[in-house]
């Protein structure tokens, strides 16, 4: 469009992509999301200062605070985005379903719980089971789901203080929790000339922590009856509102098939994607086309659905630790990209993600005539992404997109309740792993003959008498695995675990890819050496082993019984317990607060408190040692007391 653009960036943020790929980029100091993206002054700002005409907020932060636009206006700057009184009446969900209430769309029951009241009684208006919901801000941040009256107030509690934390106000509210629903929202467009369009529905029900993973268009669970009812809804909505530029109207569908307003996301969805891809419109092209004036174009108006599009959303998340944020450097980031296959990402090989902000990495959206091709065309991409350097979702994602019963159309909000991560994601047999710690030996081995500076054709294990095996013993998170190698008459003999093996047989091996034979069949390794630790990936599955140092250096103390140490690096945010304080096992002790959301460290075991190291807002790494807990003795044995005799 002929548009030169201006980047903001925090300090963690100084080397991404968008920073390099804007035409300026103006630095906000620091790293909070407080005191950089949430800071109205400093980004309004930048666009002052670099003589922007127009400013984007984005699909997070700031983006659904009516203070940016009037800032906007107030400096003369057009913003990209609806009135900042339609993001107001929007922006409190309560207010919101208040005002969608009197367009004749069902909503369901939701009261607010006022700062330092009580909320039992608000729970009891609504009934269980409820959601403690921030009243500002999405993502699946401030949420929490109660099942009943013991767990509200440290529910509320938490809601509250992850909703300051994201978007700067701490108010929730609860709403009556429909279970298993689906999860349908539609996009809307207006422009200034009072011209009001949908572009029909996306189905985002496949979520954990009430975020979206999975994201497709159009629904296969809206039959053509259902989407008149619900596009005329959204429709009925902005009309409301007197919406301008892009918005969705979210919604939960019930097994019935009955629907309820949920919200307005007054903004740009982050899957977005899957609507262009069906429709053939840029909606950000649109955005700014509206925002400066123009009405909607007619494809705009006239807009048809053409095939079918799924999204899939790489997050940097440990899914067996129960989806903790990963952070870390990306030594590789290589996605997928076939024919038909779109990827939006905001990292690149070679940066790091760090704990401040969302842990997303990429969004890898598949379009095709149809719904089985697309999801074939991005479970291939996404099984030909490798990731190094963090732990990613990327086998959960493709475990989902395999499952009959998201095949069939038929997952709800749910399924991953039903479907736990371990159902899903196919892990390496024992034998796999073996193989795979074989081909970390090899190709570390043949990377050394590489680097050899003398007698560098001889092949690594190579001897004119017959000797000693050379080898390597690697470690992954399941244990260890011993290599032994060494070359007789020629070829290359293996000894794994001390298990000689004459079934397998080496064709090649190089430092990024071996190729090894069992049983007459050939298997390719992917290799990725960096420094002492090997990424192999094949199509078994994917492994990280380390190097174990045959020597290591003495005197390193082992952690304390009932350590419990950081799961990732973050902040402390509270700390539930003191020095000799009884605890029972799942007791919260610590709440680490990463990437805006908050993460409990719980005692393993009942016992006592014997230290604390931590304190309310203190930095921690990975593996920093919080707590110490000394657990209770195990019970005596029953004696036996067969004899009659006392016990």
């Amino acid at each position: 469009m002929d548009i030169a653009t201006v980047a903001v960036y925090s300090d963690p943020d100084a080397d991404l992509a968008h920073v390099a790929e804007a035409d300026e980029a103006v630095r906000l100091p620091g790293a909070s999301a407080a005191e950089t993206y949430l800071d109205v002054d400093r980004v309004v700002g930048a666009a002052v200062a670099t003589g922007a005409d127009a400013l984007h907020p984005g699909y997070g932060f700031l983006s659904e605070r009516p203070e940016l636009p009037r800032a906007c206006v107030a400096a003369g700057i057009a913003f990209v985005g609806p009135p900042a009184e339609v993001i107001e009446a929007m922006g409190s969900k309560l207010a919101a379903k208040a005002l969608v209430a009197r367009a004749g769309v069902p909503v369901l029951p939701g009261v607010t719980v006022a700062p330092g009241v009580p909320a039992a009684a608000a729970a009891e208006q609504v009934g269980y089971p409820l959601l403690v919901k921030a009243a500002l801000g999405g993502g699946g941040r401030g949420m929490r789901p109660v099942a009943g009256p013991e767990g509200l107030d440290e529910a509320v509690a938490s809601a509250s203080r992850e909703a300051a934390s994201a978007f700067g106000d701490a108010t929730v509210f609860l709403e009556r929790f429909v279970e298993a629903p689906r999860h349908v929202e539609v996009q809307i467009f207006g422009d200034v000339h009072g011209t009001l369009v949908h572009l029909f529905e996306r189905e985002c029900s496949v979520q954990r922590r009430f975020q979206k993973l999975v994201e497709e268009a159009p629904s296969p669970s809206v039959h053509d009856a259902l989407r008149v009812a619900l596009c005329s809804a959204a429709l009925s909505v902005g009309e409301q509102l007197g919406y301008v530029g892009s918005g969705t109207v979210e919604f939960v569908v019930d097994g019935s098939g009955a629907f309820y307003f949920l919200e307005v996301n007054t903004r740009l969805q982050v899957e977005h994607p899957v609507t262009e891809l069906v429709t053939g419109l840029d909606l950000v092209e649109l955005q700014l086309r509206v925002a400066a004036g123009e009405p909607l174009p007619e494809r705009a108006r006239r807009a048809a659905l053409d095939g079918h599009a799924v999204e899939a959303r790489l997050y940097a998340e440990d899914v067996d630790a129960g989806f903790l944020p990963a952070a870390g450097h990306l030594d590789r980031l290589s996605v997928g990209s076939p024919d038909g296959v779109r990827v939006d990402a905001g990292y690149r090989e070679g940066d790091t993600v760090s704990t401040h902000y969302d842990a997303l990495l990429a969004k890898v959206i598949a379009w095709a005539p149809d719904r089985p091709e697309a999801l074939a065309r991005l479970t291939g991409a996404l099984g030909a992404t490798r990731v190094h350097g963090v732990a990613t979702n990327r086998s959960l994602l493709v475990g989902i997109l395999r499952h009959p019963e998201f095949a069939a159309g038929r997952a709800d909000t749910g399924f991953l309740s039903r479907h736990p991560p371990e159902t899903l994601v196919r892990g390496l047999t024992d034998d796999d792993r073996r193989l795979h710690g074989m081909a970390a030996v090899l190709a570390r081995r043949a990377r050394r003959r590489l680097e050899a500076t003398v007698q560098g054709t001889i092949p690594a294990g190579w001897r004119n008498v017959a000797g000693e095996a050379s080898g390597e013993v690697v470690r992954d998170g399941r244990g260890e695995v011993d290599v032994a190698y060494r070359v007789r008459h020629g070829e290359l003999e293996l000894v794994v675990d001390a298990a000689p093996r004459p079934d397998l047989s080496v064709r090649s091996a190089a430092p990024d890819l071996v190729v090894a034979g069992q049983d007459g069949v050939w298997h390719r390794f992917e290799v990725h050496l960096v420094g002492d630790t090997a990424y192999v990936d094949s199509p078994a599955g994917s492994s990280v082993f380390t190097v174990v140092d045959r020597f290591p250096v003495p005197g390193a103390a082992a952690p304390a019984a009932g350590s419990l140490v950081a799961p990732m690096p973050g902040t402390v945010r509270r700390v539930l317990v003191a020095p000799d304080d009884p605890v029972k096992a799942g007791d919260p002790l610590v709440v680490i607060e990463a990437m805006k959301m908050e993460h409990q460290v719980r005692a393993p075991v009942g016992g006592a408190v014997r230290t604390v190291t931590v304190a309310v807002g203190q930095q921690v790494e990975a593996g920093q040692l919080l707590v110490v807990v000394e657990g209770d003795p195990p019970d005596p044995p029953a004696a036996d007391d067969d004899d009659g005799g006392p016990p």
